[in-house]
């Protein structure tokens, strides 16, 4: 890894280092500041003791992002346009990644500060939405292709929608919970439990669900969340030393085979569909430069990506071989390639077939651009599993006791974390980035409202201002802290 960073000048060198350490530093805050939403209910039922209960859900977020893959984490890259992506200098690069990741810090700390559940999702995707603005103003870029916002609108939804879920799904299980033992005790709070039956700890199976579903909560938010630490990790490698991270230097020569072989496809995919695309990517047709000196992803210059592209990778078997400047190269094109796939994608005149025969080549076009190395996913899997065993108290009474006018039972507690494991796996199977926070919170909302024990005003108002306010505020915090340093660096 060492040899990765060999050669840089001193001040690209501290600028990496500092910014490494402000991503592992919002993965580590990341960590204590969402603990409390995996843990909360188990402390809470006291089916286990606040330091095992942290202690085991910081190795259970561990083991999740190690085996959570990338698909989220290049979800939350590709919010910013390709344009951006492929065009970053480092001076820009380094205006990029402070400026978000100094908003989403300074709002996750707010928040934890004062108990309130707010999401480390909507404040990270909020700081994105704002560099990618901010850089489209400052360029003359139209704010329609500042961001990239289909992929924004789909996140958008999965973050709106998924608490939606979370309280509803929650209160359909309480209430199945209900008919199916309406007398058990599952449906009695810690303290009933305690006067009634003077116990301490739920009854056995009722806390066997309760840690186990605390632990899933555990592994499917490291998984979730530990994948956008890493690709905001990517994000910094690949702006501030492209040379070495634009492209997986331990790519084997099979792969880029493949990668080459899903270029020709391509090109034969668009030839054989040549009357559907034809006017869309100009096929046969010499296309003038309309933005000299600076390259930009036009579908109407697909014919000559893939022949620049094919050019430079004939005969490589292996990625060191290319120049800094061929693998910038290379990347640029199969980013470009792969965007204008994805909207040919959306066209229509072409069949079902054909659609899954190109979503196949764009997977194969990618498999050497969006990685991550290990020692990139363990950095983050230690953050953010060291961050989780600190800091949790804040969070866990709001979740206990005031989102609801009385206290939480077990089989509410069971409900609402079963339910929040359920729908973070589903978003981590589609790629989607989910808030834990709002899932679980709204989770133990739904639950409150099936057993008509109703809720805290209060609280509830504290939650949502957060939630309305999060995407605005680290958007305006990101924007301008963007502005400035690009005026600072720009001097």
């Amino acid at each position: 890894m060492i040899d990765l960073f060999s050669g840089l000048d001193t001040w690209v060198l501290v600028s990496l280092v500092l910014a490494l350490a402000f991503v592992l530093s919002f993965e580590f805050i990341n960590g204590f500041h969402d603990t409390a939403n995996a843990v909360a209910t188990v402390i809470y039922t006291k089916a286990m003791s606040p330091h095992l209960a942290v202690f085991f859900s910081g190795a259970f977020n561990f083991l999740g992002v190690l085996l959570g893959g990338v698909g989220v984490a290049y979800a939350i890259v590709h919010l910013l346009p390709v344009e951006l992506l492929i065009n970053v200098n480092t001076g820009h690069g380094l205006a990029m990644v402070f400026s978000l990741l100094a908003s989403a810090i300074a709002w996750n700390l707010g928040t934890w500060y004062f108990g309130i559940p707010a999401s480390s999702s909507h404040t990270l995707i909020g700081s994105i939405l704002g560099v990618g603005l901010a850089n489209a103003l400052l360029n003359g870029i139209p704010v329609s292709e500042g961001v990239n916002w289909q992929k924004a609108i789909d996140i958008g939804a999965s973050l709106i929608f998924s608490p939606i879920a979370g309280l509803v799904v929650a209160g359909l299980i309480l209430v199945a919970l209900k008919r199916w033992r309406p007398l058990s005790k599952m449906h009695k709070t810690p303290e009933q439990r305690r006067k009634i039956d003077d116990k301490k700890h739920p009854p056995f199976w009722n806390r066997m669900v309760l840690v186990i579903s605390a632990m899933a909560v555990s592994f499917v938010h490291g998984s979730n969340d530990g994948q956008k630490g890493i690709g905001l990790i990517m994000l910094v490698l690949i702006g501030i030393v492209p040379a070495q991270f634009v492209l997986d230097l331990s790519t084997t020569t099979y792969q880029i085979e493949r990668t080459r072989d899903a270029t020709l496809h391509l090109s034969q995919f668009y030839q054989r569909n040549h009357e559907t695309l034809s006017e869309f990517l100009a096929l046969g047709k010499n296309v003038a430069d309309d933005m000299p000196g600076k390259f930009r992803c036009n579908p109407q210059r697909t014919e000559a990506n893939i022949n620049a592209l094919m050019s430079n990778l004939t005969g490589v078997t292996d990625y060191h071989s290319l120049s800094a400047e061929k693998r910038i190269e290379v990347r640029r094109d199969l980013l470009c390639l792969d965007d204008t796939a994805k909207n040919v994608g959306k066209l229509p005149g072409l069949d079902s077939r054909e659609k899954a025969d190109l979503e196949k080549l764009r997977k194969d076009l990618t498999a050497t651009t969006e990685y991550a190395p290990f020692w990139v996913i363990m950095a983050v899997a230690l953050a953010l599993g060291l961050g989780t065993m600190i800091g949790w108290k804040r969070v866990v009474l709001t979740i206990g006791e005031k989102i609801g006018k009385q206290g939480m039972t077990y089989a509410q507690g069971m409900s609402a974390q079963i339910t929040t494991a359920g729908l973070i796996a589903l978003a981590n199977i589609v790629a989607l980035p989910v808030s834990t926070t709002h899932v679980l919170s709204s989770g133990v909302a739904g639950t409150m409202i099936a057993s008509k024990s109703g809720l805290q005003g209060s609280t509830i108002k504290t939650i949502l201002l957060a939630w309305v306010l999060t995407l605005p505020m680290t958007i305006g915090l990101s924007a301008g802290l963007f502005w400035l340093s690009t005026k600072v660096l720009g001097s």
